[in-house]
């Protein structure tokens, strides 16, 4: 075990108690995994044990409120009006209550109808929607947060492309202006320059020198200003899956709907309009063969069609005359159709017949029909006015709701539309707990489409034998074949207009089922919607929340095949009678279209001439409130007379029939087939059925059933299930105490109904699903009041408390079962729990007046708090049974009844829990499955217990009764147990068990005394506890116990529950501080460390026993990231998670926004730091540098060697020291060799985990008092320190800004975190240059994941979670994530700027400083390395600035690798395009170099670091931006300038030096990035840069070498050579400074032979740096054996070049250096490749075999080129290269460049005036040039190689004439000389070379002349001496000189030049020299002539004899002109003639 880990260790383990220490070690060495944190405590409570927390109450009472500050005291006890009563209205849809007005009700509808409408009673926590778990912090609400941020400006997001294309330096605005390349010294163009930039803004106060705490200070205001007040609002919402504490109200119970359809009907014409047509509507679902709504009649006749059946219409009531209808539909499916049938009046002629009409006839031949038209009106008029009151079927058609549905489209359907997600609670307010739609096929939705109108235009008739609904959905399956039965039907054309649409959420002028005006309805005169009641297709599970009561009749077939007499056009009258007299007869049967609203009868329509008809009749009544014995219903049967025949009545009674409605109490409903009678029924039949043979009755068919109808009641007042109605009976009759009662069959009494109640509650079980759901509120109330209120019979109190609770589980189970699918995450149906919340209340303690007395409106609906409180509200119980209160079972009066009845009342939360208790296995079983209802039941009960019985003012300890509270923590400790036993078997139930119990001790928490809560959750503690050791996977246990403490502490008074206020006693424990014992105890106080400090920000026993819920949190964190853990991933996540969303909770908090508030909030989480401190190596480490995770621990700490294991065991020899064993407590040495331990790093944490827990560290460094921090920081010991400041740096690295264009292409799972570009370079370059190998050494790779357990968990290797899972955001969204994610780096980077701060603070005065300075300071270059915003550099670098001050010796004395560092960030942040960032860096870099040359004098360090940081940053950065850095640069040169106090000395020169340089190498070396394509120009810049480095030799070695790879790359071998002995050079020259040996070269001077150009090497004096000053010259080629190697590579470059003549040259400097190292072996070698190269020179001697190149001078013209504009360079070219060549080459390369017709070569030679140039373009003129020299140096150019060596001077020749032709006449041709001197000698380290020097020479024609003769005349000497001779060269020279034909030839050029004497005296001497000259060239002629003819074969003796003839002919002509004299050659010369031939008198031409 490392010794660091040790010593931190010692230093945890000081405050642990000896036996403590003594039992761990006996477990270590018997082996047992124990981890060192579960007992760092000071009290040694390990961990794994809950502390017994203070007790609450007492703590409070011991401590007035008002010991606090102002806004502290809200956090000490909960506010007052902490628990309300609320009456919340019940909702009522309708305007009018709807409530039957009957006087008399029976109880059982009194109870429904006061259930109806009765107000919801809520016990409100009113401070509730302040926890998480009440308004969770989403994404939605932090996006509502995280309005109004600022946007945080960021470098990478500045600097976007705005300079992306490749010339940009070719704008004037950024190019450099000049190229001077002048030595620096003298750095001309580039200081002006610089001098004309425009500085940034300057700091202020930067040159004033101010007190180090003063500036602190002023930092410190400064960086509290503009700060983001919550931190986690920046950081993603917590995780939704991990939210278990999450709750919402549950929705209030709402009237059932599915979805809704809204349908208009429109219009309705036929081809002919002759009669009233009438229609119906309703849904049918053919899958399930059931009519799924009722039927909905409309009317769209005309007025004068409505006319014809005035005669027997009342006015109709405007219900009626609705024509658009809202359906229902919860079951949608593609299996539903509209029908619509049509009727008409019954006239004679059968359906037929009466349809023919209109199917023949059609609208166009109206005219033609006139007279049967009028035939048919008439007959149509007579019907009706006869019939009027009777209908026949006519037509039908039906559509088809699924087509219009998905071909309207949906609109707006969403992907997530109900088929494929389980809607929540809340989504289903509409629809209702029944969605569980769309299973596989019928996937169907009819929420969301497009409106659509339908014309239906074929109608089928109605056939008289197929009338039935079976026959119907046989059509209706049929329609759906492609091949339909109906499609081969005539249909009857009709045109029927319908709107069908989604019916909007609150449509207007709506009518209810009851036909009740639903709100809003503005007018009550407006046309109505109706409301269609839905039949629905499967069970509905929904409570009743309104009055309802209807009876639908279906009269479905009638057979009176046997029946004698004339009856055949049969209808069926129904009346509902209240008695048997016929005007008893009630209105309550529902009208159809234009009648009155209710009538008292209704008939069937009429098929023509059938004796035996089918009805799809459906007759809708309203059930009167109470329904006796007498009420049935009435069937009359008619047979109608079509024909009116004299003497014939209209109608004739044929029989009668009728239903009682009551039986035994029940409604009856359902199917029934009743005979028909004859006769009228006699007197009192109602009460007895048609089936009993009544004596002298007749009967059709001889009593059978030839009657077939349908009874169906929907009803919230009668059950229509026998169980429930039974216990309802039961239960009303008790209450009535109507003795004795007829059940069924048997008569009840007194004696008999206790068992009867008893058999009925446990029948309970049997009642169907669906009604029992239905009266769901009515059950549970029944069963409340039974437990509550025992009834008494016969006197005596029968307790039913057991069977009621039993059955109170059953029913609660079966609801739960019925509505599975509606359930909520945690199981919990949100029926029972709305029941809970809304309905529930205590029997007898209405919050009304009881009985009749009106009720009291409250004025703030606060019961508790009320100002003029009802007195009869709070009556005591005795009191609250008045006279006049329903609820007694006895007359009043009966006082004994009466006491008895109140000492009989039980309180449900103390029966409940009692019960529980003592439960039998059975029902045991049903409450545990459901446990939060009962829980929930239990707390409501308590909570209305104190509000209505005023117990809030008494102290908690007293509210509730101790048995009470025995029986509570008997409940918990075996739900608990149950938890535990069952987490193997049944994990689901566990975890909901887990959490109810979990709400039930939170909600406690807000109504009993809060230590009993803290002692039950310790006890539930404990037994997880004991269980865990045996746990076959204690993960999962741990998981629960995690949710359970996570939902605890989402109460809303968490931090009040956790005493935040009470000032921690120190603790008391036995064993004396150990602390001092050791040296490590502390590293910055003298004294021992505070232990209430530490005990505060360790999870010390005093610290868990305070704050107690917190200490539960944070232990379950420790134990969660203990290494061993198991199931690692999950738990870390969980646990976490549940530390983040509280925080998150807190800062969303109102209550804790003040500043001081918000740091006692803080120090509820101080062991927070020391927790992920000791899991740093385990953190995902986001930096991803080499040097992994400790790179501070490890650095403070002394002596480690090796990474400890920084949660391994105790090492035992430690321990043993601790604990009192035999080592002395002094001993370090000896405890340092203790064998260490195997490392166990354990699991690692994702990366999502990790980012979250530091996130929440911030947040606690971020609020907590930094006062605390500092006295912490002084406690900590080194290690301890060194892993905070690890810490640091790992948060700063996991925020760091990604940048916008990270958003954009970030792929939801793949984005690994990749440091940005510059960082990786960065560390590229300091791996290079400084040390960073000691971190490199100390790295521990591993994978950035981790073993992870499970894969999902891989999803966390996104560092940011997606918002969501969608990867395509919108432009906005990503704008909104890169501003968010600005702010969070920006925030978390200045927190942990302020920790830093703090720690310096402490830091001051310690020993240990520099060491720890040392890291902090890493850690500041992090931050100012990392992507930062403006606004946080600014103090970032004010925080350097201050640190550099304070302590400069860790720059200038420590290693260089931190002013490396520094240096390079400071500079890449004065090159930033943010001028707020410049202008820090730039102070930042002024202040760094005054610093350092206050110190020395000089600031050689600061000059070399940043100057090597420069070439690094710009030859490797991407977007680098130059211009920005050259203004920063001029910044350090103002203040330089404006800085007083170093005006004497030479400070402001050397900066001013080192700015010019960085600035020439700047311009340098970004154009060197834009020339990467020019050869040329690249070499040249390379050349620059080398050149800035002269002052770091390193460097241009290094730029030495890069030139000669370029140039080898380029095929240029003698320029790579030449770079090669530059280095050479310049290593011999600092070997020479070193050390004087005989053997090494002096220094460049002895490499004088090779190049002439090597002096430049001696640049550097060694009075400006020493070379052993360290740093410098460090490379390995700084020594003799580096100097050999580069020696041999400039050999070998050399012979690949072809100058072997150099070879020699190196190798002489080599030799002695070999023999003195008598290196033979080489030598050999050395030797051998000499004699190679000395052979080649012998075979090539003449020089035309080994060829060097070729010269051209090219100059460039226009301000494209830039820095190139008017220069002129000499390049040199390879070997045989043609003008054409490179003028092509150079002209195609800046064409492409520039682009199309930019670029212009310029053909001749001439000056090149500028003005006359185009700007827009570029030329360029090129001009073959040739070396020259002068006559003297021809003597010692002897060779080939002499004379293409070391060339320095060129020349070229223009022809010209005075009128500017280049050619003409021989007396006009003129002649140009230009002599161009270059800076440096070819072969040079580059291929082009400026001209530095030009030369003009004009020659005169004659001087023109003088030249050729002498050139002609040198041409024949040399081919006639030629050796060996070569005769045709010779010849071909003869025949140019003597040919006759040769124009201006010899004889020209004479005969113009000395054909008369010239006038101008000063002429004379050239005259003389051309006639010396031709002399000579005859004389030549002659030699050549004769040489000739001893050369020649007889076949050429012709030829030559031809020659000699124009030879002689030659010679004549000149004769005279050679022979004339010029008189003044004989007069002594006294006007001293310039001679033109004499070098010295050339006319300088400078440029």
């Amino acid at each position: 075990m490392a010794v660091a880990e040790r010593r931190a260790f010692a230093h945890k383990i000081n405050r642990t108690v000896a036996a403590e220490v003594r039992k761990q070690v006996s477990r270590e060495r018997s082996g047992s995994p124990h981890s060192s944190r579960r007992c760092s405590s000071s009290l040694g409570v390990p961990l794994t044990e809950v502390i017994e927390p203070l007790d609450f109450e007492d703590v409070l009472l011991s401590r007035p409120p008002d010991a606090e500050p102002g806004p502290l005291r809200d956090l000490v006890e909960f506010p007052a009006d902490d628990l309300e009563l609320l009456l919340q209205p019940r909702e009522c849809r309708t305007t009018e209550p709807g409530i039957p007005e009957d006087g008399k009700l029976d109880a059982q509808v009194r109870a429904a109808v006061e259930m109806y409408t009765e107000d919801w009673i809520i016990a409100h926590r009113r401070y509730q929607h302040l926890s998480a778990a009440y308004s969770p912090i989403t994404l939605e609400t932090q996006r509502e947060r995280q309005k109004g941020l600022t946007r945080q400006v960021f470098e990478q997001d500045a600097s976007g492309d705005e300079r992306s294309s490749p010339d940009d330096s070719d704008d004037p605005r950024h190019s450099s202006g000049s190229p001077d390349d002048t030595p620096r010294s003298s750095g001309a163009s580039g200081i002006f320059d610089l001098r004309n930039l425009a500085a940034d803004s300057l700091l202020p106060s930067l040159l004033e020198r101010m007190a180090p705490e003063d500036v602190d200070r002023r930092n410190e205001a400064l960086r509290r200003q503009h700060r983001s007040r919550a931190l986690l609002t920046l950081y993603p919402a917590p995780d939704e899956d991990e939210a278990v504490e999450r709750c919402s109200r549950p929705e209030p119970p709402r009237e059932h709907f599915g979805q809704r359809i809204l349908v208009k009907c429109l219009s309705l014409k036929f081809e002919i309009e002759i009669e009233p047509i009438f229609g119906i509507l309703a849904l049918y679902d053919v899958r399930e063969k059931k009519k799924i709504s009722e039927n909905f009649y409309f009317d769209l006749n005309s007025d004068s069609m409505k006319g014809l059946l005035r005669a027997h219409g009342t006015h109709p009531a405007i219900s009626t005359l609705a024509r658009s209808a809202i359906f229902s539909v919860t079951y949608p499916s593609p299996d539903i159709f509209l029908v619509i049938k049509l009727e008409k009046v019954l006239q004679q002629g059968d359906i037929s017949e009466c349809c023919e009409p209109y199917m023949v006839m059609k609208e166009v031949d109206t005219a033609k029909n006139k007279e049967k038209l009028e035939k048919l009106r008439l007959g149509a008029e007579q019907f009706c006015t006869r019939l009027g009151r009777y209908r026949m079927p006519f037509a039908w058609t039906a559509v088809h709701l699924a087509n219009i549905v998905s071909s309207a489209g949906q609109s707006d359907r969403d992907s997530d539309s109900e088929g494929e997600r389980r809607p929540t609670w809340t989504d289903r307010r509409r629809r209702g707990p029944q969605d569980r739609t769309s299973s596989g096929d019928d996937a169907c939705s009819f929420s969301g489409f497009r409106p659509a109108t339908l014309t239906v235009t074929n109608f089928f008739k109605q056939e008289a034998e197929r009338l039935s609904d079976e026959d119907l959905f046989k059509f209706l399956a049929d329609m759906r074949r492609p091949t339909s039965l109906l499609r081969r039907l005539r249909p009857v054309t009709a045109q029927l207009k319908i709107d069908i649409s989604p019916a909007p959420e609150n449509p207007h002028f709506c009518l209810s089922p009851e036909l009740l005006h639903v709100k809003p309805y503005p007018d009550p005169r407006g046309r109505p919607t109706k409301e269609i009641l839905e039949f629905p297709a499967r069970e509905v599970y929904a409570p009743h929340t309104s009055y309802r009561n209807l009876l639908y009749v279906y009269p479905h077939s009638l057979n009176f095949s046997s029946r004698q007499g004339s009856v055949r056009n049969l209808t069926v009258r129904v009346q509902y009678m209240a008695g048997e007299d016929p005007s008893q007869a009630l209105p309550v049967i529902f009208g159809k279209s234009s009648c009155s609203e209710f009538t008292r009868e209704a008939f069937t329509p009429v098929v023509y001439h059938n004796k035996s008809p089918e009805f799809y009749e459906e007759f809708k009544l309203r059930l009167p409130a109470c329904v006796t014995e007498n009420h049935h219903l009435l069937f009359t049967f008619y047979h109608v007379s079509c024909q009116p025949r004299p003497g014939t009545a209209l109608e004739t009674p044929v029989g009668f029939t009728w239903i009682p409605l009551l039986q035994h109490g029940r409604l009856r409903t359902g199917p029934f087939c009743l005979p028909v009678s004859v006769d009228q029924p006699p007197p009192s039949y109602s009460v007895l059925t048609p089936d009993v043979a009544l004596p002298g009755m007749r009967w059709v068919d001889g009593h059978k059933g030839v009657f077939s109808v349908e009874l169906t009641a929907v009803s919230s007042v009668h059950p229509q299930d026998p169980y429930l109605d039974k216990f309802f009976t039961l239960v009303h009759v008790l209450e009535e105490g109507a003795f004795p009662f007829r059940l069924k069959d048997a008569v009840l009494s007194e004696s008999t109904v206790e068992q009867e109640l008893r058999a009925s509650l446990v029948a309970l079980r049997l009642a169907s699903p669906e009604p029992l759901v239905a009266f769901s509120h009515h059950v549970l109330d029944k069963l409340v009041r039974l437990v509550v209120r025992p009834p008494i019979i016969g006197g005596q109190i029968v307790n039913l408390g057991r069977v009621a609770f039993e059955a109170m589980a059953h029913v609660v189970s079966l609801v739960h079962r019925s509505l599975e699918a509606a359930q909520d995450a945690r199981g919990h149906c949100p029926l029972l729990a709305a029941y809970v919340y809304y309905a529930f209340r205590l029997p007898g303690t209405e919050p009304s007046l009881p009985g009749g007395a009106p009720k009291v409106t409250l004025q703030p609906a606060t019961l508790a708090h009320g100002p003029g409180r009802p007195a009869s509200l709070y009556l005591a119980r005795s009191k609250s049974i008045s006279s006049s209160n329903p609820d007694l079972a006895v007359a009043p009066g009966s006082v004994d009844d009466e006491v008895s009845r109140i000492l009989a009342s039980k309180l449900l939360h103390e029966e409940l829990a009692l019960q529980w208790v003592v439960s039998g296995s059975a029902v045991r079983e049903a409450v545990l499955q459901h446990a939060w209802f009962f829980f929930q039941l239990m707390v409501k009960s308590m909570a209305l217990h104190l509000l209505l019985g005023q117990k809030l003012d008494t102290p908690r300890k007293l509210r509730f009764p101790g048995r009470f509270l025995d029986d509570i923590a008997a409940l918990v400790g075996s739900v608990g147990l149950e938890v535990i036993t069952r987490v193997h078997k049944d994990v689901e139930l566990a975890e909901h068990l887990n959490a109810s119990l979990a709400f039930f001790l939170s909600d406690l928490l807000s109504l009993v005394d809060r230590g009993f809560v803290f002692s039950l959750v310790r006890a539930h503690y404990k037994q997880v506890a004991t269980r865990l050791q045996s746990a076959p996977n204690p993960a999962v246990l741990l998981t629960l116990r995690m949710d359970f403490t996570r939902i605890l502490c989402g109460h809303e008074h968490y931090v009040t529950l956790n005493l935040p206020c009470c000032p921690l006693s120190p603790p008391a424990s036995p064993s004396p501080s150990v602390s001092s014992t050791t040296s490590q105890s502390s590293t910055f106080s003298s004294q021992t460390p505070d232990p209430k400090v530490i005990s505060m920000f360790e999870l010390s026993g005093s610290f868990r026993q305070q704050h107690f819920l917190a200490g539960l949190l944070l232990t379950e964190l420790a134990l969660a990231l203990e290494p061993e853990a198991e199931g690692a991933s999950l738990l870390h996540k969980k646990a976490i998670s549940a530390v983040h969303s509280l925080l998150c909770g807190h800062d969303a908090d109102p209550r804790y926004a003040e500043a001081t508030v918000k740091a006692r909030v803080a120090e509820l989480y101080l062991p927070l730091l020391s927790l992920a401190r000791d899991t740093l190596p385990r953190l995902h480490d986001f930096a991803e540098g080499p040097g992994q995770r400790s790179r501070l621990a490890s650095m403070l700490d002394s002596d480690t060697e090796g990474e400890g294991d920084m949660g391994g065991t105790i090492n035992p020899s430690v321990a043993m020291a601790i604990a009192g064993g035999p080592l002395a407590p002094g001993s370090r040495a000896s405890i340092s060799q203790g064998p260490a331990t195997a490392a166990r790093s354990g699991c690692a944490l994702s990366a999502e985990s990790s980012r979250t827990l530091l996130v929440c560290v911030l947040w606690v460094l971020k609020n907590a008092e930094p006062a605390l921090l500092q006295r912490w920081a002084a406690d900590l010991a080194l290690p301890q320190l060194g892993r905070l400041l690890d810490l640091l740096y790992l948060c700063l690295a996991a925020f760091e800004y990604k940048g916008k264009k990270a958003f954009e292409r970030i792929n939801s799972l793949t984005f690994k975190k990749s440091l940005d570009m510059k960082a990786r370079l960065e560390e590229a370059i300091l791996g290079t240059i400084g040390a960073r190998q000691e971190m490199v050494r100390r790295s521990r790779e591993r994978s950035p994941f981790g073993n992870q357990e499970n894969v999902r968990w891989r999803k966390s290797v996104t560092h940011w979670r997606q918002t969501s899972d969608r990867v395509d955001k919108t432009k906005d969204e990503m704008e909104h994530e890169a501003l968010v994610d600005g702010n969070l780096a920006t925030e978390a980077s200045l927190v942990v700027l302020d920790t830093l701060e703090i720690i310096v603070q402490t830091v001051m005065l310690s020993e240990a400083r520099e060491s720890i300075l040392g890291a902090v300071l890493k850690v500041v270059l992090y931050s100012l390395g990392s992507a930062q915003s403006a606004l946080f550099l600014q103090h970032g670098l004010a925080t350097q600035r201050a640190l550099v001050s304070k302590f400069p010796e860790l720059l200038f004395e420590e290693d260089t690798e931190l002013c490396a560092d520094l240096c390079l960030r400071l500079l890449r942040h004065c090159g930033s395009r943010i001028s707020a960032i410049r202008t820090h860096a730039s102070a930042s870099l002024y202040l760094l170099m005054r610093q350092n040359f206050e110190i020395g004098h000089n600031f050689a360090r600061v000059k070399m670091q940043v100057t090597m940081s420069l070439s690094s940053l710009v030859g490797t950065t991407q977007n680098f931006s130059e211009e920005h850095l050259r203004r920063s640069l001029k910044t350090i040169l103002t203040y330089a300038e404006e800085d007083v106090g170093l005006r004497d000395s030479t400070f402001a020169e050397q900066v001013q030096d080192l700015m010019f340089n960085l600035h020439m190498i700047l311009t340098d070396t970004v154009k060197m990035k834009e020339h990467q394509e020019d050869p040329e120009m690249l070499i040249d810049l390379m050349y620059r840069i080398a050149r800035g480095y002269q002052g770091s030799p390193d460097l241009r070695l290094t730029w030495l070498q890069n030139m000669a790879g370029k140039h080898a790359e380029l095929g240029n071998h003698a320029e790579a050579a030449q770079c090669m002995v530059h280095a050479a050079a310049l290593v011999a020259e600092y070997l020479a400074l070193l050390e004087d040996s005989r053997h090494l070269p002096v220094g460049c001077v002895s490499f004088q032979n090779i190049s002439s150009n090597v002096l430049e090497e001696s640049a550097i004096s060694d009075d400006i740096l020493s070379p052993d000053e360290e740093g410098f010259c460090s490379g390995k080629h700084f020594t003799e054996l580096g100097l050999v190697g580069l020696l041999e590579q400039a050999a070998a470059y050399f012979t690949m070049g072809g100058l072997y003549e150099a070879v020699n040259e190196v190798y002489k400097t080599l030799i002695p250096i070999l023999e003195a190292h008598r290196d033979y072996k080489k030598l050999a070698a050395v030797h051998g490749k000499l004699q190679e190269a000395f052979t080649k020179i012998m075979h090539q001697s003449s020089g035309w075999e080994r060829v060097f190149g070729t010269y051209f001078r090219v100059g460039f013209y226009g301000a494209r080129f830039g820095d190139l504009d008017e220069q002129e360079f000499v390049y040199k070219e390879p070997s045989i290269t043609k003008l054409a060549e490179i003028s092509h080459r150079l002209e195609e390369f800046y064409t492409e460049r520039f682009g199309e017709d930019v670029v212009q070569i310029i053909k001749d030679s001439n000056p090149v005036d500028k003005t006359k140039l185009d700007p827009q373009k570029a030329y360029i003129q090129i001009t073959y040039v040739e070396p020259h020299f002068d006559t003297y140096e021809l003597k010692d150019r002897v060779t080939y190689f002499d004379r293409n060596y070391g060339l320095r001077t060129f020349l070229f020749c223009t022809p010209f004439t005075p009128d500017g032709r280049a050619h003409g006449e021989l007396p006009e041709q003129h002649k140009r000389k230009t002599l161009l001197s270059t800076d440096h000698a070819f072969p040079y380290i580059k291929t082009r070379i400026r001209v530095c020097h030009r030369e003009e020479t004009v020659l005169t024609p004659v001087e023109v002349a003088i030249e050729d003769m002498q050139k002609k005349t040198r041409e024949l000497a040399f081919a006639t001496e030629q050796d060996p001779p070569d005769a045709k060269m010779l010849q071909m020279v003869l025949q140019g000189s003597v040919g006759p034909t040769v124009n201006q030839g010899p004889l020209e050029v004479a005969q113009v030049f000395l054909a008369e004497i010239p006038q101008d005296p000063k002429l004379f001497r050239h005259h003389n020299k051309l006639r010396l000259c031709f002399k000579d060239f005859c004389k030549k002629c002659e030699d050549a002539l004769r040489k000739n003819k001893a050369l020649i074969g007889p076949d050429q003796k012709e030829y030559h004899r031809e020659l000699e003839r124009n030879y002689s002919r030659l010679r004549e002509a000149l004769q005279p002109l050679l022979t004339q004299r010029l008189p003044q050659l004989l007069v002594p010369n006294t006007a001293g003639f310039r001679n033109s031939l004499n070098r010295a008198s050339f006319r300088k031409a400078d440029l």
